[in-house]
């Protein structure tokens, strides 16, 4: 089961699923915490590096939360988020229809983060707005 530290009404998972890169899932996570407006809108969020998560699948992941848990979304970094040049996060719906993905690149990863863990928006919102290749940008 996966036990995370923080408070999950306050904040986000980012699970890591490849350990191929250390440097560059260090990196990963901390351009999804930087702040990236001139308001300093931030994702908050807790990354997770535990190696029992190691190549699973979204649903896998999915299955560890604890059962009492009230996540609606998770982060996953992937061997693709590792491979592709913008790093796109891996976004997995835990709430509305679950098991539905979309990605994010790490600077909109506050977007995402902010509007589903405060509910202002739902998952299909930015899942239906991603461009050709399945990855969420922005506006």
């Amino acid at each position: 089961m996966l036990e995370p530290k923080l408070d999950e009404a306050d904040y986000s998972l980012v699970v890591r699923t490849d350990f191929s890169d250390d440097a560059l899932w260090e990196r990963v996570c901390k351009a999804i915490q930087e702040p990236q407006t001139e308001s300093e809108f931030q994702a908050l969020v807790e990354c997770m590096s535990d190696k029992s998560c190691m190549r699973l699948t979204p649903a896998a992941i999915s299955a560890l939360l604890p059962k009492n848990s009230n996540r609606s979304f998770l982060f996953i970094v992937d061997s693709e988020t590792i491979s592709k040049p913008e790093h796109p996060v891996l976004v997995v719906d835990l709430a509305e229809e679950p098991g539905r993905t979309f990605r994010v690149v790490p600077s909109e990863a506050w977007s995402v983060e902010n509007n589903l863990r405060l509910a202002n928006m739902g998952f299909a919102d930015f899942a239906d707005s991603v461009g050709a290749d399945g990855v969420f940008r922005g506006d």
